[in-house]
């Protein structure tokens, strides 16, 4: 668990070379379009373990969606991948390696390399069972006092195992310089009674700061102006763990109302954290909820949820996240990304920053979503490469009126999915005194989307604007969409909008409609 990131990358939008428009010398545009080309290699927040480490990297604008990308370790090719993450595992404990990957472009360009990345394994872990402590894998015996006391005696970077069998449990608290691993054929079950995830305890749900049901997994202790308090925690499988779902949301509703409902995760001002391998099920609401943190990786997860308020990924006023390889099949947004509800959220005013999915599968679920809690702003946002089946409202930014603050920097790469919405009038969660202004939408940017699966019956493209003078969603641009015939795209309340390259599958153009807005080119 010995973390050695020496850099960070998120690709920040670039939505012009014209130098005007960008305050650029023309001497500076040939290093622009030369970094859109580069390889940036770094370790995925929270991975560099003792015998392995998750490596990500950048894929350059001008190799399409079909690059193949080679991984090399110590000048040695140790992999081909045509996804932008590789885990290299069976590495030596305390030993020193040398990463490098290189593309080949699929239209037959010359072969590029990243940086060179040089890493130290950890020294091996120490593991501590729980069954040490007196806990047993048989699906009846109430385990929390036997898991936490296993957890409390972890040394600095150990490792508390479960093992094969199914561990019933109530609310545990992780600490730093720990891993909780899952193991194959685990299950770590969570109790389906209110009273074994007492007493309530302070974090945000649902963009407010109150007390709550504690969760299955918590960490941190939550406090809006302070740092990390918790650093170096890794959570991984190859097992399950598993909530207590709808059982236990009843019967959390039914003794302290809708908003005291615990997660089946709450992280709480954490840093460098990973989330990994895992099955992630039956949450009594969100399923993996973290607040005030930073450099996270989620990685190779598996997400079900059925219960009300199922999401699945919830980054919540926190920055430099990735989250890739993972599925989802929710009852509510697959990720929600929120940053506290107005007025509270735009006092408290820290934003959800640096965020990348990527390659991640979005099988059910209400959407892959920026909002509604938006009111401390979020910003850099990037998905890409990834793929969305038919979501009730697809890949959306939305908010109301009231939230305040704002939303830029989105770009949305590479992928298929059936509906993009921009979305300004919600029909729930407007409780709240509202922000002393209007939000801000600007600054979105879609590249190579295909949206050929989608329902033409209703818009495919959905772009809306604030009512309050200058705060019309401005500079939204789309550029190589793929649509069904008869497709509709609707723009409302905007501003400096631009289609090119977009098309239907029988050729032709869709329908656009256009209504209080200035500055539209399609």
């Amino acid at each position: 668990m010995n973390l050695r990131v020496t850099r960070f990358l998120f690709l920040l939008p670039l939505f012009s070379l014209n130098p005007a428009a960008t305050g650029a010398a023309e001497a500076d545009l040939p290093a622009a379009m030369a970094a859109a080309r580069s390889i940036e290699l770094i370790i995925a927040p929270g991975t560099l373990r003792s015998d392995e480490v998750t490596l990500a990297w950048d894929k350059p604008a001008d190799v399409g969606t079909t690059a193949t990308f080679q991984v090399l370790r110590d000048g040695r090719v140790i992999g081909t991948t045509s996804k932008i993450h590789f885990t290299a595992k069976g590495l030596e404990p305390a030993h020193s390696y040398v990463f490098a990957v290189k593309v080949q472009g699929a239209s037959g360009g010359a072969s590029r390399s990243s940086n060179v990345l040089q890493i130290r394994t950890a020294p091996e872990e120490h593991v501590v069972s729980v069954e040490q402590f007196g806990a047993r894998g048989d699906g009846v015996t109430m385990n929390t006092k036997a898991i936490q006391a296993a957890i409390d005696a972890c040394p600095p970077n150990g490792v508390v195992l479960i093992p094969r069998g199914v561990f019933l449990s109530g609310a545990l608290f992780l600490k730093s310089d720990m891993t909780l691993l899952v193991a194959e054929g685990s299950v770590l079950k969570g109790s389906s009674s209110p009273s074994d995830y007492e007493p309530f305890f302070l974090n945000r749900f649902e963009g407010w700061e109150l007390r709550t049901y504690a969760s299955l997994l918590n960490a941190g202790r939550m406090d809006h102006a302070g740092p990390p308090n918790v650093r170096n925690l890794s959570i991984r499988g190859p097992g399950r763990i598993s909530g207590g779902g709808a059982v236990l949301a009843k019967a959390m509703i039914q003794a302290g109302g809708d908003r005291s409902r615990g997660r089946l995760f709450c992280l709480m001002n954490c840093a460098s954290v990973e989330i990994q391998g895992l099955i992630l099920e039956e949450s009594p609401s969100w399923t993996l909820h973290y607040i005030y943190c930073e450099d996270l990786s989620c990685h190779d997860l598996t997400i079900n949820s059925s219960v009300r308020n199922g999401d699945g990924i919830d980054p919540d006023s926190s920055r430099n996240s990735y989250i890739f390889n993972c599925s989802f099949s929710n009852d509510d947004d697959c990720i929600a990304i929120k940053s506290g509800k107005n007025p509270e959220g735009n006092v408290i005013n820290r934003p959800t920053e640096n965020v990348r999915i990527f390659d991640c599968a979005f099988i059910k679920g209400h959407g892959i979503s920026i909002g509604s809690e938006m009111s401390g702003g979020v910003r850099n946002v990037l998905v890409q490469d990834c793929i969305a089946g038919d979501l009730l409202n697809g890949l959306q930014i939305k908010g109301t009126k009231d939230r305040g603050n704002v939303v830029e920097g989105v770009v949305v790469r590479d992928c298929e999915l059936r509906k993009i919405s921009i979305l300004t009038v919600l029909a729930y969660n407007n409780d709240g005194q509202p922000a002393p202004g209007q939000p801000f939408f600007r600054d979105f940017r879609f590249v190579n989307i295909d949206l050929t699966k989608a329902r033409p019956a209703s818009p495919v493209v959905i772009v809306n604007g604030f009512s309050q003078e200058g705060h019309r969603t401005r500079n939204v641009s789309f550029e190589n969409l793929r649509l069904p015939d008869g497709a509709i795209i609707r723009v409302d309340q905007a501003e400096d909008v631009t289609f090119s390259k977009v098309t239907t599958t029988g050729g032709g153009k869709p329908v656009f409609e256009i209504s209080r807005s200035e500055r539209v080119a399609y």
